[in-house]
């Protein structure tokens, strides 16, 4: 585990002992001084007499140093009994003073069928970040649920600094998905900005002021340049929010660099990405449920198998599919504007290692590497295209193929029905609960799981390589390469591809092709005791 900051964490039960201890110390400081002063006053009835013990209580001049006596016996004895008790306790709470943030992850017993290690233990709050504010800025979220969470963590880390105060993210209603969903309904929005308060100031919405001025059309708006240094924020941004108060970035996704940050800059985006987005308590709770039920019948592993009509349309990867099915992937890709790319030659990037594998693809890929027949494969998905019929290869060669509607009951799935992000986050909390993560796509779920499960201690993640997949297979299915050969060349070539230690690969002016900060976020973790590779 890394740190970001030593910051004093008590948890509330402590902190009540504490307040128990002190008030027992003072009640006990004021027993014995008032024992004390009674024996002293009967000392003096016997030693002077009745009459002048008379005068004793008559005089003025007495009581004021009597009373200064007493205020510093009390004040010295207090903080005496404070001091010792702490050193007492010193043991019970140095270790978690110096383990830094708090981690919302418990890296012991991965395979706890009870407890669920992506639960955050309850945390005192940290404290506000004090600076001057330089505005307000609004940000609006683009994709799905894993595209804008690793956006959130840009938008809040350029926040933080620039000095300005962050208003909750708006979610992305539009897209093929077409979600509802607030951040509240997604992520604890309470935890997001008290565990974050002592970097930037997060509100749920603009003050009445600046909520009229942009009701009223009295703002900036603008997407920032994609992949952008924090130079660029502070030079050509941080103006904009100055001169306007108010600045609304209108698209945020690969908005800021994968490299040459400074390292306080991308620890704070895991501190976000780790600890500051947490999903709502419905949906933890579901979560746990999930992988309680898969644990007790014994390891699964956890298949992102992105086959589905969106993706098949976007990328015009249509291999497989019947000529109906071709048709209707080509109308869905015309039907949305923003998506650029019209005119694709499906087979052409195939080759390239370009499509996602198909479930046919997959189920040799997986039986190539020797995963157990017998074990429970979750499909962290939505809906197939192409349903049983392209199931079929893969079910019939792993039988125990599940998915979270045949693990819950439809009642349990009723408050996320038709909210495609909530779903997705249900899979999230599975996924980096598994005891193997394999993706048949490079798109964002895959990314941020593969660089969350490297910070839960490199939990295996297998990284396909699609465009030497498909070769092979194509081999393989011509008859020109026998199984054990075709296996074997498959376990040789994934043997590095597991999710171990290694550095991000740079390419200068090229961002596209390194790779993904959320990926791999190697500036966060502690890469136990191997050494760092560059691939």
């Amino acid at each position: 585990m890394f740190l970001i900051k030593n910051t004093h964490v008590f948890e509330v039960s402590n902190i009540r002992m504490l307040k128990m201890i002190i008030h027992s110390a003072l009640d006990q400081v004021y027993t014995i001084l008032q024992s004390k002063s009674r024996k002293l006053w009967e000392m003096n009835v016997k030693l002077l007499g009745e009459s002048k013990v008379e005068k004793l209580k008559n005089s003025f001049v007495s009581r004021p140093r009597m009373s200064l006596w007493m205020i510093r016996a009390v004040t010295v004895l207090w903080l005496w009994s404070c001091f010792v008790h702490l050193m007492a306790l010193g043991e019970m709470w140095g270790p978690r003073l110096f383990k830094g943030w708090p981690s919302c992850f418990n890296h012991n017993g991965l395979s706890s069928p009870v407890d669920m290690t992506s639960l955050p233990t309850k945390i005192a709050l940290p404290p506000k970040r004090v600076y001057v504010n330089n505005g307000y800025l609004m940000v609006s979220c683009n994709g799905g649920l894993n595209q804008m969470r690793a956006a959130i963590c840009d938008m809040v880390t350029i926040a933080r600094y620039m000095n300005v105060t962050l208003i909750v993210p708006e979610l992305d209603k539009t897209s093929f998905w077409n979600d509802p969903s607030e951040f509240k309904d997604i992520f604890d929005l309470d935890h997001f900005i008290s565990s974050l308060r002592d970097e930037v100031r997060i509100l749920k919405e603009l003050p009445p002021r600046l909520k009229k001025r942009v009701e009223l059309g009295v703002y900036h708006e603008m997407p920032p340049i994609s992949w952008s240094n924090m130079s660029y924020y502070q030079n050509q941004i941080l103006p904009l929010v100055k001169k306007h108060k108010v600045l609304h970035l209108n698209r945020t996704d690969t908005r800021l660099a994968n490299n040459e940050l400074p390292v306080e800059v991308q620890k704070l985006r895991c501190r976000v990405n780790f600890n500051g987005l947490k999903f709502t308590p419905q949906i933890e709770e579901l979560g746990r449920r999930v992988v309680k039920i898969l644990r007790e019948k014994g390891p699964f592993l956890v298949l992102h198998l992105r086959y589905e009509m969106d993706m098949l349309a976007f990328s015009g990867c249509s291999h497989g599919c019947n000529p109906e099915e071709e048709e209707e992937l080509t109308r869905m890709r015309y039907a949305y504007p923003w998506w650029k790319e019209k005119v694709i030659n499906s087979e052409l990037k195939r080759k390239d290692g370009l499509c996602p594998l198909t479930p046919e693809e997959t189920a040799l890929t997986l039986t190539a590497l020797g995963i157990d027949r017998n074990v429970q494969i979750y499909i962290a998905a939505g809906e197939i295209y192409g349903g049983q019929r392209r199931m079929k290869a893969l079910t019939d060669a792993f039988p125990n193929v599940v998915r979270k509607e045949t693990l819950l009951e439809p009642s349990d799935l009723d408050f996320c029905r038709n909210h495609s992000s909530q779903m997705a986050a249900l899979d999230y909390l599975v996924a980096l609960e598994s005891d193997i993560f394999v993706p048949t796509n490079d798109g964002n779920m895959a990314r941020v799981v593969e660089g969350h499960r490297r910070f839960l201690g490199f939990k295996k993640t297998i990284q396909l390589n699609r465009k030497f997949l498909v070769k092979l297979i194509d081999e393989y299915t011509e008859g020109l390469l026998s199984w054990d050969v075709f296996s074997s060349s498959v376990k040789a070539f994934h043997s590095t591809r597991m999710g171990s230690p290694k550095r991000r690969l740079v390419i200068p002016n090229r961002p596209k092709e390194e790779d993904y900060f959320y990926a791999n976020p190697h500036e966060c973790l502690q890469l136990l005791d191997e050494p760092l590779r560059v691939i």
